[in-house]
């Protein structure tokens, strides 16, 4: 016995070790937070009208300014343009081999020729800023800066030394008109989830709820950070019916510039078939549904992409079972781009749903548990009497088969658990009589 013993001993040394570089870690790279602590924390959350983005900002720097972010739930980090009227007196560059380099994994050196500034500094490692919008990425240093965000109760907290990575102003084409950069809520140890709950120990838990309504006067929806309840207006919390699915891990990254063995930041869940009508089966190739060891397939939930994207055949399944259960609504041909398949509203019935046609539904694990996709996520309203179905084509072997975009995911609740690696949705809560919008900003629950 004295071989497991022996390997007993090394494993629990093993354990030790990370357990006490964690622990340091943890400690030295999201340092000195507000003496208050927050239970969860929440981001407003607003809809671009042009580009269809799903804006949020976060006070930064000192003097603290507000920063306009594309949100990007499947973003690897906080990145912001350091080029332009980046003012601080509290930025601090990640020095090479750092503990806030390796929380990072950010194992590339820089060196930098000019004055220092912020994204300007010899010694400092880097990473590689990601515009998602436009697959766009480019080299950026690693750092820290305060960052302060209001807490569910109202207050807000600060953390000293959030990390984030600086862009440069060429990375932010294609991105809404006053946007500075992307708030990344992706799977990585330095995204804004993991900082967030290292920082106020706090559950590592976030949730999503994002609303179509755009102007800034009502209310848009919401990022939060930490555990339920999700209270809602009037007095619904959202976080007591949710279904829950496994997330799975891609293990090739889908980021635009990645190093070998990085695995994927984004979030997947496993879609194996799709059903129109709750009985159609759409005939689909599910080798498509599963992700190869390549990294292809599977299906994600995105922000950026504003409609759900499919790859070729499965678009074309889906598309012709959805038009065959409305034969009986008149087709409007050609359709409006992006889009291919539209109809005349005018014979199709509102409900508390959204437009009364078909559900969509998404068979996860088992056939029990779906995700059922309503009128007000289906479909697009493109003019006063034209309903589109709201999926696109995403042509033949595309990086990933199925794309949840934003419209498919508004006045849907998500929960993400990074701890235990599950999903939880809520399906519309238009059906619970209360919406993203409803968020109680002031319930201290």
């Amino acid at each position: 016995g004295t071989l497991s013993s022996s390997a007993l001993m090394a494993s629990s040394l093993h354990f030790i070790i990370i357990f006490y570089s964690l622990l340091f870690t943890a400690s030295s790279s999201v340092a000195q937070t507000s003496s208050f602590r927050p239970k969860s924390l929440v981001l407003p959350v607003t809809k671009d009208t042009s580009t269809l983005q799903y804006l949020t900002h976060i006070n930064q720097r000192t003097p603290l300014v507000p920063v306009s972010l594309t949100l990007d739930l499947g973003g690897q980090f906080l990145w912001v343009d350091c080029d332009q009227g980046y003012v601080t007196s509290t930025y601090r560059p990640a020095r090479c081999g750092s503990a806030q380099c390796s929380l990072a994994r950010a194992s590339s050196c820089a060196e930098c020729n000019s004055t220092p500034k912020p994204g300007c500094n010899n010694n400092t490692c880097g990473l590689s800023p990601d515009n998602t919008v436009i697959g766009l990425a480019t080299s950026g240093d690693l750092g820290s800066d305060v960052v302060s965000i209001q807490s569910t109760g109202g207050r807000f907290a600060s953390v000293s030394q959030f990390l984030f990575v600086c862009g440069s102003t060429f990375l932010l084409e294609g991105l809404a008109s006053g946007v500075k950069g992307m708030a990344g809520l992706g799977r990585t140890r330095i995204s804004l989830p993991s900082q967030f709950s290292a920082a106020f120990s706090f559950q590592r838990k976030f949730a999503i709820c994002l609303t179509s309504s755009p102007n800034s006067n009502s209310n848009g929806g919401v990022a939060l950070f930490g555990d339920g309840p999700y209270m809602f207006l009037p007095n619904v919390d959202a976080s007591k019916s949710l279904i829950y699915t496994p997330l799975i891990l891609n293990p090739v990254s889908t980021a635009s510039a990645y190093s070998l063995g990085d695995p994927s930041a984004e979030y997947f869940i496993g879609v194996k078939s799709i059903k129109i009508n709750e009985k159609v089966v759409v005939p689909i190739n599910t080798t498509l549904l599963s992700i190869n060891s390549e990294g292809y397939g599977g299906t994600k939930i995105s922000t950026v992409n504003p409609y759900t994207v499919m790859e070729r055949s499965i678009y074309n399944a889906v598309t012709e079972a959805f038009v065959k259960e409305l034969s009986n609504i008149t087709r409007v041909v050609p359709s409006v781009a992006p889009f291919g398949a539209c109809f005349s509203s005018k014979n199709i019935g509102s409900t508390r749903v959204g437009p009364a046609v078909p559900p969509i539904d998404l068979v996860l694990q088992s056939k029990g548990v779906y995700w059922r996709i309503f009128g007000a996520n289906s479909m697009v309203q493109v003019s006063d009497d034209v309903l589109c179905l709201g999926l696109v084509d995403g042509g033949v072997n595309p990086r990933t088969s199925i794309v949840i975009g934003g419209h498919q995911l508004e006045d849907n609740l998500l929960q993400f658990d990074l701890a235990t690696s599950r999903l939880g949705f809520s399906s519309s809560l238009l059906f619970r009589q209360t919406t993203c919008a409803n968020f109680n900003f002031t319930s201290n629950a």
